[in-house]
This record gives C-alpha cells, sequence and structure tokens, in this order.
C-alpha cells in the first residue's frame, strides 16, 4: 500500500468528526447514528433516544434515508448527502466516500456489500447480491448489476469493468 493510500480496514476517524462551529448536516447525522449504536451503560436509553431525536431531524436536512442500525464501518465521507439511500442490512466499510442520490439496496437475490475504501460516484445504483471490493470506485449514474473486484473501475449505466488490478 502507497503512502497516499488510504486503509481498507483501519478507519479514519477523522474524517467523520466536526468541529463545533461548522455547519456539517452528513456529520451531524453520521455522529447521531454512531451514538446510537453506541449507547452503553446506565443511561444508555436515555442516550439513544436522544440519538434518534437526531437522526430524524438531521434526516430531514439532509435528505438521506440511512438507517440508525446501519452497518457502516468508521471513516464514511458524505459531501452531499441528499438523496442517498442506504438499505438497513447493506454493509458498508471504513473510509468510504459516498456522493448524493446513491442507493445501495436490496433485491430478493440479496443485500450489497461494499468494501473498504470504495468511491461511490454521484446517482449509481448498487441494488441486490452486489459485492464492491475495497478501493474500487463506481462513477456517477452507474448502474452496478455485477460484482466488481477490488481496485475495479465501475462505470457507465450498461456497466462496465475498465480496470482490474490483481494483487
Amino acid at each position: 500500500m502507497s503512502e497516499t493510500e488510504i486503509s481498507a480496514d483501519i478507519p479514519d476517524w477523522s474524517r467523520e468528526s466536526k468541529s463545533a462551529r461548522s455547519w456539517n448536516p452528513s456529520r451531524s447525522l453520521l455522529r447521531s447514528i454512531r451514538d446510537y449504536q453506541n449507547a452503553r451503560g446506565l443511561f444508555s436509553p436515555v442516550a439513544r433516544k436522544f440519538a434518534i431525536v437526531r437522526h430524524r431531524l438531521w434526516s430531514v436536512v439532509t435528505g438521506a434515508d440511512i438507517p440508525i442500525n446501519s452497518t457502516i464501518k468508521g471513516g464514511l465521507l458524505l459531501p452531499h448527502p441528499n438523496g442517498i439511500v442506504i438499505h438497513p442490512q447493506a454493509e458498508i466499510g471504513c473510509n468510504c466516500l459516498i456522493f448524493q442520490q446513491v442507493t445501495i439496496g436490496a433485491t430478493r437475490g440479496g443485500i450489497p456489500t461494499i468494501g473498504g475504501h470504495v468511491d461511490i460516484g454521484a446517482g449509481a445504483k448498487i441494488i441486490g447480491p452486489i459485492k464492491v471490493g475495497d478501493h474500487a470506485k463506481i462513477g456517477a449514474n452507474a448502474v452496478v448489476r455485477e460484482d466488481v473486484p477490488p481496485h475495479g473501475v465501475f462505470v457507465a449505466n450498461a456497466g462496465m469493468i475498465l480496470n482490474r488490478k490483481q494483487f
């Protein structure tokens, strides 16, 4: 792995952090999800209820449909969260980047699994029992209908893999 390559296994939590004075709805939405999932101890029922209220608020503000019980590993970036839809049982790996209007959904055949450090362009659709490998890139408006190998680049509505990098 080169020095500039982002890890697919170790979450970079700084990608989700926000400063106290910044207006960043996508990071506030992610913080509410993390607070709900990590609530422990005596006050966890209260903390979870508060996280649910915040999650609902930030879901409306961002226009994103990301369930509070989603399986999302650390380091997720949502630069423009408007219209993002993620199935509650979909798995998202570490340090992914998801742009606006992306759908990660299920069919009768199954649910997608997204590897670590995957970049998903605006308007992309990943639906069904699809596996997207680590460090893959999904182009804008791509409709993914087949597995994408690690380091693969998947573009176009017809869906074709342009690059297969084997390790």
